[in-house]
């Protein structure tokens, strides 16, 4: 009996490195996860071989699972598309006839009912030296055949395919590499350590540049970077989109690893649905068997920024993504660990050295044996009638010729196996020249395996060969690009004329162009016109409340006038009770007064009163009891430097004027006193600001009461100018109940 905890704890262990080991990390001798390697080794004993016929996939896999991997068919099966799949796999190891899935939608493939396959001729690098005593064999599941633990690969497959996989606790995921790259590095150090130099990550770098994935997309990574991930074994790659310019189009025609078309075409419909890509009239999928990726977006006009619409896509879409980057691998001791890109390959050409001294040694072995039989063989052809006779007369001659002519067991077995065409007179010839040719090539053999040296150069030029054999040219360009960034929304709006309407009950909608007369729209029961503000679609309309609070919202975002608009309160989140007096829309530069109806003021820029807060955000501060006034909206050349004056107008008639500089700028606040009313007519609203005004010094200035009028000229208003903070003085009997202030043209 042992304790729960320690029998669970020993179970989940020997779980997690059963996942680690057999299942989710490729070893660094071959590249390949168990059930890889299985399919791979069962394809070959089925006669799958590069030059042979397609069999069906379920022949495969049947012989997989009954032999040596007992796991599920449609794990198996996956596992053998994948290595089919051209988009998944840089170099391919099964060669497959059917529906194999696409880059659009890698799990559409057919039923392995319905589909065939065979091995690549790559796949050979893997399987060669196989029957060449190069690997260890290791009984399979129920221990009725046997299977090699692993491959006598001549090129580092690891690094050749990658791999990726999530086990316990550690997960890996490894690139594909060039393998005129990998070879051309392995090569240099090869020789480095022949001459007895160290290579650094920095010179491996200058034979592998880089991942170099299936597709043609482009690697936007700085090479700083890219050896920086070489040398920890971590980081991430980024990846581009490559695209051309059309007839008024943009067409893309590749795209990053394992990014689907599809998926690229739904998020860029989905920001044309939200009307966040105007420039954008049309997107089309044209990919056929010619060109596997050719998505075409068509623009507005040959006046859209191509670049800069590109640049947002990238940041907004897959169309440019990163790939993690972790090579963490099963060593040659059987233990996982993240590797940096010089100890995988120096590792890997240990493997490799000690496999082909293993090939070398199994050779020779056979070599020796070899001249061993034809030794017997030739002292039986020296006396081939002593030799018929003694096997015609006795009964057991096995044990008379090798007691008459010094022969040992296999040399009288092969003896006794000769057949009768073979005692020619010619055969002896045959003898003594095989003899001559194994025995030199024992001695090359010999010679060879007396010097390190002579092993490394031979696995040199073995690289070459298989290089020049398999290799190819580099399909993901490194490219040195820009930072991609997002188009800000402003700029992805058109800037049409809009006029924003404002209703008594705070009800908004948003009509084209600057003709419409607002008083003249359609407007619900109870409802009438309260403000409006004139400007452009690709702008920010501001709202203040009546506590003081502004609330942002974009043009474009309103609903249009032909409707009756939709409240304000559903678009943000005002106090309880409060109702909303104006509206401002104009540049983020553009300035206005803003002000209470005691006689505090301040000026403000609109950007200022821009906010996402849905419950806005406070910038006009109120006494008690006090009112917010309409903004005064100052005008542009004002804000440029033309001399103006602040007016201020009472509901007992009295009008200040005192020059603009008087007032500050600010953020938010109460402002400073622009006009005084005294204190107690102010706590009993017997009197109060009626309305504001920002105007040259040079124009005239309209008063209007009732149905009443009175144009001051500027030598009039002369009358009425002194400090801020003054009583100010009396208008003529009439127009003490002024209603509006304005600028007379």
């Amino acid at each position: 009996m042992i304790p729960l905890r320690t029998f669970a704890e020993k179970a989940y262990l020997d779980y997690s490195m059963y996942v680690i080991l057999d299942r989710a990390l490729p070893h660094i001798a071959d590249g390949l996860k168990p059930v890889q390697r299985r399919i791979v080794y069962a394809m070959s004993e089925l006669g799958l071989a590069a030059g042979a016929k397609y069999k069906k996939s379920a022949r495969t896999v049947g012989d997989v699972l009954g032999k040596f991997h007992p796991h599920g068919d449609s794990a198996c099966y996956e596992a053998m598309v994948l290595m089919a799949q051209s988009f998944a796999f840089r170099y391919p190891l099964i060669d497959g006839q059917g529906n194999w899935g696409s880059v659009d939608d890698p799990k559409s493939f057919a039923a392995m009912r319905y589909t065939e396959a065979k091995l690549q001729p790559i796949a050979a690098l893997l399987l060669e030296e196989l029957a060449q005593g190069t690997v260890d064999w290791v009984p399979n599941f129920d221990g009725t055949l046997r299977e090699p633990a692993l491959f006598p690969a001549r090129l580092p497959h690891v690094l050749l395919n990658g791999a990726s996989g999530i086990a316990v606790g550690m997960a890996t995921d490894i690139p594909p590499h060039n393998l005129r790259e990998v070879a051309s590095a392995c090569i240099h150090l090869l020789e480095a350590e022949t001459s007895g130099t160290e290579v650094t990550i920095e010179q491996l770098c200058e034979h592998i540049k880089g991942p170099d994935f299936p597709t043609e997309a482009e690697i936007i990574t700085p090479q700083e970077e890219i050896q920086r991930i070489y040398r920890t074994g971590t980081g991430s790659i980024r990846m581009r989109a490559r695209y051309k310019r059309g007839n008024g189009a943009i067409v893309i025609t590749a795209l990053p690893h394992q990014v689907s078309g599809n998926r690229i075409q739904e998020q860029i419909a989905g920001q044309m649905a939200a009307k966040k890509l105007p420039m954008i009239e049309d997107l089309r999928d044209e990919s056929d068997h010619e060109n596997p990726v050719r998505l075409v977006i068509i623009t507005r006009s040959n006046r859209v920024d191509v670049e800069q619409l590109m640049s947002h896509l990238f940041t907004t879409t897959d169309l440019e993504r990163s790939i993690r980057v972790n090579l963490n691998l099963i060593r040659t001791d059987g233990r996982p660990r993240v590797k940096d890109l010089r100890t995988i390959l120096v590792e890997w050409l240990s493997y490799r050295e000690d496999t082909v001294r293993r090939r070398l040694t199994h050779r020779l072995e056979k070599i020796l044996t070899r001249l061993h039989i034809l030794a017997g063989l030739l002292v039986a052809y020296l006396n081939i009638d002593e030799v018929i006779a003694i096997i015609r007369e006795e009964e057991k001659p096995k044990p008379v010729l090798m007691s008459r002519f010094g022969l040992d067991q296999l040399q009288a077995e092969a003896i006794l196996d000769l057949k009768l065409r073979h005692l020619a007179r010619l055969e002896e010839v045959k003898i003594r020249g095989e003899q001559k040719e194994l025995d030199a090539e024992r001695k090359a053999l010999k010679k060879n395996l007396a010097s390190r040296k002579r092993i490394r150069a031979l696995i040199r030029d073995e690289i070459l060969v298989d290089a020049e054999k398999y290799g190819d040219e580099r399909r993901s360009p490194l490219v040195e690009r820009q930072r991609s960034v997002p188009i800000k929304q402003d700029a992805l709006v058109p800037a049409e004329p809009v006029t924003v309407v404002l209703s008594q009950r705070g009800w908004i909608r948003a009509a084209k162009g600057h003709d419409i007369d607002p008083s003249t729209l359609n407007y619900r029961a109870g409802d009438k016109f309260r403000a409006a503000a004139r400007g452009r679609s690709n702008q920010i309309a501001v709202f203040l409340d009546s506590t003081g609070r502004a609330y942002s919202l974009p043009a474009h975002s309103l609903p249009s006038a032909r409707g009756q608009g939709e409240p304000l309160s559903g678009r943000v989140n005002p106090p309880e009770g409060a109702v909303f007096p104006s509206v401002m829309l104009g540049e983020p530069n553009s300035l206005y007064l803003l002000g209470s109806d005691i006689g505090y003021g301040f000026i403000t820029t609109l950007e200022d009163l821009y906010t996402k807060n849905k419950a806005g955000k406070v910038v006009l501060s109120l006494s008690p009891g006090a009112l917010v006034l309409p903004p005064a909206l100052i005008e542009e050349r004002i804000g440029k430097g033309l001399p103006a004056v602040v007016v201020a107008v009472t509901s007992e008639g009295y009008l200040l004027a005192h020059d603009l500089k008087q007032l500050p700028q600010l953020r938010k606040g109460k402002g400073v006193k622009i006009i005084q009313i005294p204190l107690a007519k102010l706590k009993s609203r017997e009197e109060f600001v009626v309305a504001t005004a920002v105007i040259p010094e040079c124009a005239d200035l309209t008063l209007q009461a009732g149905k009443r009028h009175l144009n001051l000229k500027p030598a009039d208003l002369l009358l009425y100018r002194m400090d801020r903070g003054r009583r100010g003085k009396k208008l003529p009997r009439g127009l003490r109940r002024i209603t509006s202030l304005g600028i007379f043209r």
